[in-house]
């Protein structure tokens, strides 16, 4: 991973560890050169990275601000921290279904660039918002980076365990969404009739380096999610 791409995930991170809001400024650019040790250029390609993708916004003569301006209760789709952080004011619980050791479906295989006769963990769940059903979720974690899994770290956040049980890094992901049907044992799970809509969100977590460690396939419940994305005009 390149330098600067690392150092935006820092500061990404830095700004999701300390609960900063819309508005709150960060470091000068030079207090962020000195603490990364890196050139003016490097640290204003990171800045201009994480201005992209609506994590800050910068006024020239002013400094560097957090842009987190977001309705309560909505999921971050540029988030590679796990949901459960948008979701901090809500009763976020999980129904563990399955969890085991076993050898990656070839889907899986290939999206965590590892053979078929490796170990994965295999974790499916159902998770709740207040109580009410919020979506299915299967995982495969690569087990020669995620060494261990029990149910009471299933039950609550993977991804907490993963940074601070495990001290491991989350660099960035990829994120395929789309919409369909509910087949029937989806809409069981879920509380819904078979051919009810569902949106289905596959993501491959990678650490800083590259490397894929985490493949999930998620189906979210349509009466009880909701989702927010920042955009801004350096799109195309």
């Amino acid at each position: 991973m390149i330098k600067y791409q690392q150092i935006a995930i820092e500061i990404e991170k830095y700004i999701e560890d300390h609960a900063l809001q819309q508005g709150d400024k960060l470091p000068v650019l030079e207090t962020l050169m000195t603490q990364f040790q890196v050139s003016k250029s490097t640290i204003t390609k990171s800045l201009d990275m994480l201005e992209k993708k609506g994590v800050v916004f910068q006024v020239r003569g002013s400094g560097i601000f957090v842009r987190r301006h977001k309705r309560r209760g909505y999921i971050s789709l540029l988030s590679n921290q796990g949901f459960k952080k948008d979701l901090e004011d809500f009763n976020i619980t999980s129904k563990v279904i399955e969890l085991e050791v076993r050898k990656p479906t070839q889907e899986a295989a290939y999206n965590l660039n590892i053979e078929l006769d490796a170990d994965v963990y295999y974790v499916k769940r159902v998770r709740y918002i207040n109580g009410q059903t919020l979506c299915l979720e299967e995982s495969f974690y690569n087990k020669s980076i995620i060494t261990y899994l029990n149910n009471e770290i299933v039950s609550e956040s993977i991804f907490h365990y993963i940074r601070e049980g495990l001290g491991i890094k989350v660099g960035f992901s990829d994120k395929y969404l789309h919409v369909d049907k509910l087949k029937e044992e989806e809409a069981k799970y879920l509380g819904l009739k078979k051919g009810e809509p569902g949106l289905y969100d596959e993501t491959i977590f990678h650490l800083t380096n590259g490397q894929p460690f985490d493949f999930s396939k998620i189906t979210y419940n349509y009466e009880q999610s909701q989702f927010f994305i920042q955009a801004n005009s350096h799109f195309l």
